[in-house]
């Protein structure tokens, strides 16, 4: 090996060693900040989060401010780390926010679900234990995130519904009100009494303590189909009675209508031999 290619050598090993020992420190010292950093934001967002459930603050609030404060926390640490390894932080949110506006145009389905977090928590449209029906999915809310909101099916299904469909979509909340109305039709044969028919409709309807006075229940003839007289049945009730009162009127107007010779039209098929 020559002298000059000793020299080379020499030169870059000093270099190398200057580098190490000048920025060897602040490297592990910003690696040890930024563990620690990690893991107070950590803490901080689980205490966050006990204290407003202990202050009382509205569930669907307490997921969304905590993933928006733990990544705010999480943005300033990253460049304060940045900082202390002796990277000009000026120049490195001005590339940030290049490189956020390039990402934004990328995300831009992620952005606009966010907007619609921010929209859902501040007009309230639904809340966490409310039943609603939305993007063709029904369900409790369970939570509200920064981008989706999540929703418990009656059978146990976990449904994710992005944040922007959501609040810019139509939306059915059924727990809004605190009475619902029972819709019900039931039919008849031609040949079967309607009066007959209608007074075990309202029996049935009086027998049933959870079906409200005010509105009053409704029954009428409601349509003269093609092999039925079918009765239209509307009852107001409690929004938590709704599905008991519905199966179980169902239920008791096919054992009344067996029992009192009434008929209900059913498709039949008649086979011919030829």
């Amino acid at each position: 090996m020559n002298n000059t290619s000793m020299d080379s050598t020499t030169r870059i090993a000093e270099q190398a060693w200057h580098l190490l020992l000048t920025y060897g420190p602040r490297v592990l010292l910003a690696l040890a900040v930024l563990l620690l950093g990690l893991w107070v934001i950590g803490l901080f967002g689980r205490g966050m989060g006990r204290l407003m459930k202990k202050r009382e603050v509205d569930p669907s609030l307490i997921p969304f401010l905590q993933g928006l404060v733990t990544a705010l926390l999480k943005v300033m640490l990253v460049l304060s780390v940045v900082g202390m390894v002796g990277v000009e932080t000026t120049s490195f949110i001005a590339v940030l926010g290049a490189a956020g506006l390039a990402v934004g145009l990328a995300l831009s389905g992620t952005l606009q679900n966010f907007a619609g977090g921010v929209m859902i928590l501040l007009f309230k449209p639904f809340k966490v234990g409310d039943f609603i029906e939305a993007q063709g999915h029904s369900g409790t809310v369970r939570s509200i995130h920064i981008f989706n909101t999540i929703l418990k099916t009656p059978d146990n299904k976990t449904v994710v519904l992005p944040n922007a469909p959501v609040s810019s979509g139509a939306m059915v909340n059924y727990s809004t009100e605190a009475k619902r109305r029972v819709d019900l039709t039931f039919g008849i044969g031609y040949g079967d009494d309607i009066d007959k028919a209608r007074g075990v409709l309202e029996a049935i309807i009086a027998a049933d303590k959870r079906v409200l006075n005010d509105p009053a229940p409704f029954t009428a003839v409601g349509e003269l189909a093609d092999s039925s007289v079918n009765f239209v049945v509307r009852l107001w009730v409690e929004s938590g009675d709704y599905w008991g009162v519905h199966f179980n009127t169902i239920e008791q107007v096919k054992k009344r209508f067996d029992a009192e010779g009434i008929s209900i039209p059913f498709p039949q098929m008649d086979i011919h031999r030829t």
